[in-house]
């Protein structure tokens, strides 16, 4: 009995021996098949530089430009793993189909389901725009179309051109890289309503584009700069470009040219309205406006005593009131011939308000002998009192500086002297020098400074060709890179234009027509079917020289 045991037990021992290597045998082999399953999934590379190149096409199947097409499915293989992206509004087809293709991925495949509904003897476009990309980085295949006729003809008319940003008048790749160009049929011209753009393709990095595989038809051409991808041009930031006239496409057409700018929008809103903590009122329009005015219809009584201020490009408005003690307040806004909108405002029985008239100095330590001195406020100024303002030259006051309200911006004063170099200044704004309608006045603001004795200035005289007579132009000095403007007056039947004492610098000429004499430029305005207003750039720059006096002729032509 105790033998029968003992065998037993190492009988016992044997299987329990077996059992723990037959579990390690099946730990490691599930660990081998996890570890090959890990590395057959899709997975983001680590190290080296990163993918910047979009899938390459390696077939398609049937082969693209087939005619007397009849398959159900078309079949495009990649040389590597794909997505799609925003494929709602990347993807169309072109003519428009009741039921829109199904597209599906595959790993390296993409397979397109075709509806049953497509139209015998036509020639069908797929345009991808951007939304097939690779899987792991998103690079998109550009520009990328699949074409096929369901009858013997393939549709093989071209369209192409070039887009420009109006204003600045060249194609610049980073800015305007987004810019698709439209085209729609008469018979269906969509860019306004619900209903998008199929037929469109991206511009190159110089803005060139082609159309290839076109029908015979009347076609309207749009270039879209957009903000939400839509291919419809509904959103007042978008840039718009456009023909006048509609192109019939009979025969190969080239030589587009299209002009893209902001215009202005359909219809007027004021998309800010508050009252800031100093009491003054803030509207903001989203378009600048002609000959703005503004009246309080509740509480009237308001009315007489308010000061309006628009901002110079009458895109803002501030309106200031000597008591706020209103529950609520309603103003009109009236544009050049009509009431634009109604602006109802409620106010907080709590809030307080810091009203103060603080006047700003253009200067900190330094005084530009040609600039002088600006005096203004964001409080509407009524009266500044020069016997109020010292001047002190080193130890001596001075009094024969002048004090000049600007011809143009009433709220703001020019402080002008003799400044001479190697003299310390200090220009005190007394208390109670400056007041505002309401009787607010300044506490009293110190400057001391110098004068910039970089003796940098010179003169420049232009000579100015090929204006037209008794029309408006606004001439502007900038910099090279368009972004800053220096100077910029209105001139008329002007045969020469000077720049006397400017600063030593590169600069550049900008000039345009001011056809409706706003003193702005105007983007083009599709509801209206205005161009924007045309614009020319001197192609060079030039350098003002300190202590010279050049001359020189500017050629203008408009294209």
């Amino acid at each position: 009995m105790a033998l029968y045991t003992k065998k037993e037990n190492n009988s016992s021992k044997r299987r329990k021996t077996t059992y723990i290597q037959k579990l390690v045998l099946l730990s490691f082999l599930i660990l081998i098949s996890l570890t090959f399953f890990h590395c057959a999934n899709m997975q983001r590379p680590t190290g080296g530089p990163k993918d910047s190149l979009p899938p390459v096409l390696l077939g398609e199947l049937p082969e693209n430009l087939t005619r007397n097409f009849t398959a159900k499915e078309i079949v495009l293989t990649f040389d590597e793993f794909i997505k799609l992206n925003n494929q709602f509004k990347e993807f169309s087809i072109s003519p428009d189909v009741e039921k829109q293709p199904d597209y599906r991925v595959r790993k390296k495949k993409l397979h397109i389901i075709l509806p049953d509904s497509l139209e015998k003897n036509t020639t069908y476009t797929i345009n991808f725009g951007e939304g097939l990309v690779d899987y792991n980085e998103g690079n998109p295949i550009v520009n990328y179309t699949y074409v096929f006729a369901t009858g013997p003809e393939l549709d093989s008319l071209t369209l192409s051109g070039r887009v420009i940003n109006a204003y600045t008048q060249v194609f610049d790749e980073k800015e305007d890289k987004d810019v698709k160009v439209l085209l729609i049929p008469t018979r269906q011209d969509s860019i306004f309503g619900k209903r998008k753009a199929n037929i469109f393709t991206t511009v190159d990095t110089s803005g060139n584009f082609q159309f290839r595989n076109l029908r015979e038809d009347t076609y309207r051409i749009y270039a879209l700069k957009e903000q939400n991808n839509d291919r419809i041009y509904n959103h007042p930031d978008e840039l718009l470009g456009f023909l006048l006239d509609s192109i019939v496409l009979d025969q190969d057409v080239s030589g587009i040219h299209l002009v893209y700018s902001k215009g202005k929008p359909q219809q007027h809103r004021t998309i800010e309205k508050k009252i800031e903590k100093d009491g003054t009122i803030l509207l903001t329009f989203n378009q600048q406006l002609n000959h703005p005015s503004l009246r309080i219809i509740d509480p009237v009584e308001l009315d007489k005593s308010k000061a309006v201020r628009f901002t110079r490009n009458n895109d803002s408005a501030f309106v200031y009131l000597e008591k706020l003690e209103f529950d609520s307040i309603k103003m009109e806004l009236r544009g050049e011939t009509s009431v634009l909108d109604t602006v109802f405002i409620r106010r907080n029985k709590n809030d307080k308000y810091e009203k103060e008239l603080v006047p700003i100095i253009n200067i900190n330590n330094k005084v530009d002998k040609t600039k002088h001195i600006r005096l203004t406020s964001r409080i509407p100024i009524t009266a500044v009192d020069k016997n109020k303002i010292i001047l002190m030259e080193d130890t001596l006051s001075r009094r024969n500086f002048q004090l000049q309200q600007d011809t143009v911006d009433k709220n703001l004063y020019h402080i002008r002297y003799n400044w001479k170099p190697q003299k310390n200044y200090e220009l005190t704004i007394q208390e109670q020098a400056v007041t505002s309608a309401f009787g607010h006045s300044n506490k009293e603001v110190k400057r001391n400074f110098t004068l910039e004795e970089s003796d940098n200035y010179g003169d420049i005289i232009f000579t100015l060709n090929g204006l037209e007579k008794d029309t408006d132009y606004i001439i502007q000095l900038i910099d090279e890179n368009k972004k800053n403007i220096f100077d910029s007056r209105t001139i008329r039947n002007e045969k020469t234009v000077s720049y006397l004492k400017f600063p030593g610098a590169k600069y550049t000429i900008r000039i345009f027509k001011d056809l409706n004499g706003n003193g702005r430029w105007d983007g083009a305005n599709y509801f209206t079917k205005t161009q924007a207003e045309p614009i020319w750039y001197l192609d060079k720059t030039f350098t003002i020289r300190a202590n010279w006096e050049q001359n020189e002729t500017l050629n203008v032509k408009f294209d």
